[in-house]
């Protein structure tokens, strides 16, 4: 999330929005979400993040754990995956 937001024009560091569901950047070319869905109970949840707004407005949305969002999430247009390296240091960044 880090690098994609630096790349993006967030010059403040983007920190995880695990309680408030989502965070918002001012980007380069436009607002940056950083959207959380880990603590959603069901996927009926996520129809209170203001997916209008996000998608009309924003440069990107990016979605941790977006298969807890059900239908409510949008068609992603790029999957990214993470995984850890053998180096503790290193993480694997594989789009799927």
């Amino acid at each position: 999330m880090q690098a994609i937001a630096r790349g993006l024009g967030v010059e403040t560091a983007a920190t995880s929005p695990t309680y408030t569901y989502v965070h918002r950047y001012d980007g380069r070319r436009g607002p940056v979400f950083h959207l959380d869905c880990y603590r959603l109970r069901h996927p009926d949840d996520a129809a209170d993040l203001d997916w209008e707004s996000i998608l009309r407005d924003g440069d990107a949305a990016l979605i941790e754990w977006p298969e807890r969002g059900g239908a409510w999430i949008p068609t992603p247009q790029v999957r990214l995956a993470l995984d850890y390296a053998d180096d503790p240091e290193r993480r694997l960044l594989e789009m799927a």
